[in-house]
């Protein structure tokens, strides 16, 4: 689960972990009064959507007077901001951040994520920080110094120094830097994160380190652990068919192909997709109704691929092992009469009762296609998408 920078940035304060000063507004008349209460001379003025790059989109101005904050956040607000992560079609600005100036001596990269491959949490540092970390990465990897911890020991002193003495610069600064980062650890460790990253980290010109920009994923399996942190999603910024999709404990992500997939099992729901691509065309969504679903959910699955224009034909690959065929064969008639699904539809299913719930179908006098395994079924979406003229080969992925 993403959460605004401001709300990450409360959760840090709350560690007393050093962020700049500063105040939510959501008019502009908002955003002059929380500067005018701030004081100083310059101010930050953030648009807080869910999304990075928010400083190359403009999503990050600095302001030296009240009337040029206001003038800001009238630009800002109610704009759909278009960063490198939001896709062309950006994102609305609903509210913004206004925070006190600050004076930058250097800028840091620091993140703390789970490498999957290793099973461990890994600690990234680096004196390339800003903007440009993501050509950083790609271009000098080397930059960037990484240390894994043992979540038994949690990230040791003397990796927490090596990490900064690996830094250019001789500052007396990065004295405070190896407890901060052991700080953040313990932050990262206690609210269950997926991932924590402050692009930039500084150095003030005063030698003091702060959390200047702060992005923070949450897991959504450890919520239950969380309730404070729950409460802080914004369905606002999320895709509304999956914001939708949760209220039915629907597994879906929407994506940009044309081939609607209902699948039970997130692994068969992986390899569906990575069949239909293979096949030529493009899934799009990841749908998985899980071991337990019944007809209803199985409408409601329809009801929300059939809410996406983008979706042409639709690849049904069920394994009957809790859910068993015959009763998954149900919920797909019962959903197809009542959504009204006007697209074709291709399905392939095998275990438990799978002949029931084939003759069910063929019985139905319903327009279903059935294929015989998983690469069948691929090639007949393919091939609906061709006789509706479909240029499925051009589908964005």
């Amino acid at each position: 689960m993403k959460i605004h920078e401001y709300q990450g940035k409360a959760l840090l304060r709350d560690y007393d972990m050093p962020v700049p000063r500063g105040e939510i507004a959501a008019s502009p008349l908002e955003a002059r009064r929380v500067a005018e209460t701030l004081g100083g001379a310059r101010w930050a003025v953030k648009a807080q959507i869910h999304a990075g790059g928010r400083g190359k989109g403009g999503g990050i101005r600095l302001a030296t007077n009240l009337s040029e904050v206001e003038e800001i956040a009238a630009q800002l607000l109610g704009h759909r901001l278009v960063t490198p992560q939001t896709g062309p079609e950006g994102q609305e600005v609903h509210r913004l951040l206004v925070e006190e100036g600050c004076e930058i001596a250097q800028e840091l990269y620091c993140s703390l994520l789970v490498d999957r491959a290793m099973g461990q949490p890994l600690v990234m540092l680096s004196a390339a920080g800003g903007m440009d970390i993501e050509e950083v990465a790609a271009a000098t990897p080397d930059k960037i110094f990484r240390e894994h911890i043992d979540v038994l020991i949690g990230l040791a002193s003397y990796q927490a120094r090596r990490l900064v003495l690996r830094l250019e610069g001789n500052s007396e600064a990065h004295k405070t830097l190896p407890p901060l980062l052991q700080q953040l650890y313990t932050f990262f460790r206690d609210q269950d994160c997926s991932l924590l990253e402050i692009n930039p980290l500084v150095i003030t010109t005063a030698g003091a380190p702060v959390a200047l920009d702060v992005k923070l994923q949450l897991d959504d399996n450890a919520l239950f652990r969380h309730q404070n942190l729950a409460a802080l999603r914004d369905p606002a910024e999320e895709e509304p068919l999956e914001v939708e999709a949760a209220k039915y404990r629907l597994n879906y992500i929407k994506l940009s192909g044309n081939v609607g997939c209902i699948v039970n099992g997130a692994g068969l729901a992986m390899a569906t997709m990575d069949i239909v691509k293979l096949a030529g065309a493009a899934p799009a969504n990841f749908l998985d109704v899980g071991g337990g679903a019944n007809p209803e959910m199985v409408e409601n699955a329809f009801r929300i691929l059939m809410s996406d224009p983008d979706v042409r034909a639709v690849l049904i690959n069920v394994f009957g092992g809790i859910l068993r065929c015959d009763v998954f064969a149900q919920g797909v008639l019962q959903a197809v009469t009542t959504v009204n699904v006007q697209v074709p539809i291709v399905v392939r299913m095998e275990g438990t009762n799978v002949e029931v719930g084939q003759r069910l179908l063929a019985e139905s006098g319903l327009n279903f296609v059935v294929a015989h395994n998983l690469e069948d079924a691929a090639q007949k979406v393919v091939q609906a998408l061709r006789h509706q003229g479909v240029n499925h080969e051009h589908s964005r992925g």
